[in-house]
């Protein structure tokens, strides 16, 4: 516990209760860069190099702000931290609703997801490996949220598969009930999903593999509740590349080439009708 004399607090000095994640208790904020009580592509990154007091050296800063794509509107969304491995919740906290500010301390260490929901809005999902061996470091992502609307794409950067197979790992379940809940919340939507490959291998092979990579988030997705007339599968093997070969050529070592081709293969959904 702590006191302050925080804005909108009741007095002079309130006591406030501070919550914990992880074993190695780091400081969790809120969204106006303050210790907090009971409130808890395109995606922009920078690394922040200036210190703050009083946290530990294994615990990596995130924040930034929820916003509108295109018109930069702050929005107040909920954002929610996920264990990747062991696919399990860790918090739920809020953007502020006027600011569209957030922040969150992280233990090094973990494979993370980030899902973030706001009404009105297609959900958004990425996930981020902070080494167990990584210093103190602040890391601030601005989340562009795009509205519902006919044509608009998002990548479930949160979907995985077994290597050269159409399975879904056990990592995909909460990316892939927040897409049946997003079609149940608004029933009227149609959805093209669509799996891509990157370059390597055969034109044909990463065109069949990406089909029954497609196929499979469809049938989950019907055996969820979402009729099979709302759904298409399609398969786009290495035809729509993020980064070409040439580009990837030409990047100098080879965990950024690996990267590339780690953002070709993806799964995405694109709204068809509404």
């Amino acid at each position: 516990y702590y006191s302050s004399v925080k804005k909108d607090g009741y007095g002079e000095k309130d006591i406030y209760m501070i919550t914990f994640l992880g074993p190695e208790k780091p400081l969790v904020l809120n969204s106006e860069d303050n210790l907090i009580a009971s409130i808890a592509q395109p995606v922009t990154e920078k690394i922040v190099e200036k210190p703050v007091d009083g946290l530990t050296k294994k615990i990596t800063l995130l924040k930034g702000m929820v916003r509108e794509v295109g018109t930069l509107k702050p929005i107040g969304a909920e954002l929610e931290l996920i264990d990747v491995e062991e696919n399990k919740t860790l918090a739920t906290f809020q953007s502020n609703e006027k600011t569209g500010k957030y922040l969150l301390s992280l233990p090094s260490g973990k494979n993370y997801g980030l899902a973030v929901k706001a009404e009105g809005y297609l959900f958004h999902s990425e996930n981020f490996n902070i080494p167990d061996s990584a210093a103190y470091q602040e890391i601030v992502k601005n989340i562009d949220m795009k509205p519902i609307e006919v044509g608009q794409t998002i990548v479930l950067k949160n979907i995985f598969y077994d290597y050269n197979k159409a399975t879904l790992r056990k990592e995909s379940i909460n990316e892939l009930d927040r897409l049946v809940k997003l079609l149940k919340d608004n029933p009227t939507i149609k959805i093209e999903l669509s799996a891509h490959t990157d370059s390597r291998g055969s034109d044909a092979y990463n065109q069949k593999l990406s089909q029954a990579r497609a196929q499979s988030v469809v049938d989950y997705l019907i055996e969820h509740g979402i009729s099979k007339d709302r759904l298409v599968a399609k398969g786009m093997g290495e035809s729509q590349p993020i980064y070409d070969d040439a580009y990837i050529a030409k990047l100098p070592t080879k965990e950024e080439k690996e990267w590339a081709h780690q953002q070709n293969r993806r799964t995405e959904f694109k709204i068809i009708s509404k």
